[in-house]
């Protein structure tokens, strides 16, 4: 006769249980619950008016954003639940059960305190031996938004719009006028279906108001741009008393374009071209991640679909790092990042940048790979001294490390953690969530380099 346990799922605990003895000594939700004892929640406890009805603890709700985030549970409905259903997220929430709306409106309140929180973490790395800058990577990564594609609006198409909802409201106006003489269909409201229009109208205006808005913006900075070529072109000509080669550059066009956009479920999100092909209503998401531990050590979230704007905000977040954390001194980056003016800023800020010339070709022959380094050019500029590092032995080796250092961090955020869509609306919301991520990520590396 076989052999098997006894199931019996009647009888109840002869002693209280405890959610403690449940969880495996070493596993990430206990390791989420120290990092988070750890952090000064004051800004988020000095939040609540402590009145009314007992809170949640920050610390609880925190934690189970975290773990959520870490593990791929990013909804506020799915961590209620699984406050129910999950060992890991039960001892986070001390086996209470904070509702779906309460984890939300956390998230949306205080998710401009994460980045604080984020800085803290990096804190605690360093004092466990963990992190150490140096040798920093940066690479951008395109995340969609919280909106569709199909939402955004042209200039071109809300005239068309316009233009068609104002010929409606014409004619509902009539029809009002002869209501007591003609017959209406079944159902038909017309002061309804005027207040329809014409709230569709004032949603359109501000949608074109916006539009032109941005256009004005985008001008002031081509401009700015424009007059600094001229100026360098200038002063070129002066120095070589020769005109410059090359065609002159274009002044930038005045007025919106009809093809410039606006979606109207998230106005701050653009339309971007993905990597693999296509295009997503989506946002730039940056990090600078260490190459020696992969930790976050910076992050940004940009409008921009280019990444040639990133490095000196980049560079400003890393010189705001605490003193603690040490410095870093290289900058690993590839051509997306790369210009004169960029390997300028990193020369200024004390960093020795290794940012590729352009896109590097596969399959190099032997005669290549073991070429002797070039001689040092003398006197040479930012660019020029970056030029020459790239070509020698050390340099070739020091880049490498941006392939192996910012990409798998990126692939294991939206792969393995599942993180592909921003669930806040707006700019500064959605750069919160993005410091939440790195933090997640930040708590799940830290347990992994921690000793057995």
């Amino acid at each position: 006769m076989s052999n098997f346990r006894q199931v019996d799922r009647q009888t109840g605990f002869l002693l209280p249980p405890s959610v403690d003895e449940w969880l495996p000594e070493r596993h990430l939700a206990r390791f989420v619950v120290e990092v988070i004892d750890r952090l000064n929640l004051s800004a988020l406890v000095n939040g609540y008016r402590g009145s009314g009805s007992a809170s949640y603890h920050p610390s609880v709700l925190l934690g189970l954003l975290v773990y959520g985030y870490a593990t791929g549970v990013f909804s506020s409905r799915k961590l209620e639940r699984a406050t129910y259903d999950s060992v890991a997220f039960r001892f986070i929430a001390a086996n209470d059960h904070p509702d779906h709306d309460t984890i939300a409106t956390f998230r949306r309140r205080f998710v401009g305190e994460i980045e604080g929180l984020f800085v803290e973490v990096l804190l605690l790395a360093r004092e466990a031996g963990l992190l150490k800058l140096g040798t920093v990577a940066l690479d951008g990564t395109k995340i969609q938004a919280n909106a569709s594609r199909h939402r955004a609006l042209s200039y071109g198409h809300a005239e068309q719009i316009e233009a068609q909802l104002k010929a409606e409201v014409a004619e509902l106006m009539a029809l009002a006028e002869a209501a007591d003489r003609a017959d209406l269909p079944d159902g038909m409201s017309v002061p309804e279906e005027l207040a329809r229009r014409e709230d569709r109208l004032a949603r359109i205006a501000a949608a074109k108001a916006t539009i032109e808005a941005r256009a004005k913006e985008r001008l002031a900075r081509e401009q700015a741009a424009y007059q600094a070529k001229m100026t360098a072109r200038e002063a070129q000509a002066k120095h070589s008393g020769r005109k410059p080669g090359g065609r002159p550059p274009q002044p930038p066009a005045a007025g919106r374009g009809p093809k410039d956009q606006v979606n109207l479920t998230d106005e701050d999100s653009r339309i971007m071209p993905l990597a693999g092909g296509g295009f997503e209503q989506a946002y730039n998401a940056q990090a600078t991640v260490a190459t020696e531990s992969l930790l976050v050590v910076s992050n940004d979230v940009t409008q921009a679909a280019n990444d040639k704007q990133q490095i000196v905000p980049m560079l400003d977040k890393l010189a705001a790092l605490p003193e603690a954390l040490g410095k870093a001194e290289t900058l690993l980056a590839d051509s997306g990042y790369g210009s004169e003016a960029n390997v300028a800023a990193c020369a200024a800020a004390g960093m020795a940048p290794l940012i590729a010339l352009g896109r590097e070709r596969h399959h190099r022959s032997w005669q290549d790979r073991f070429a002797a380094a070039p001689s040092a050019p003398e006197s040479p500029t930012p660019l020029q001294a970056m030029a020459h590092r790239l070509a020698t032995p050390e340099g070739r080796r020091a880049y490498a490390l941006r392939k192996q250092t910012p990409e798998p961090v990126f692939g294991i955020i939206k792969s393995v953690m599942g993180f592909r869509q921003f669930s806040l609306r707006g700019l500064d919301k959605v750069k919160g969530e993005w410091s939440l991520v790195t933090l997640a990520w930040n708590v799940r590396r830290m347990f992994n380099l921690q000793p057995a």
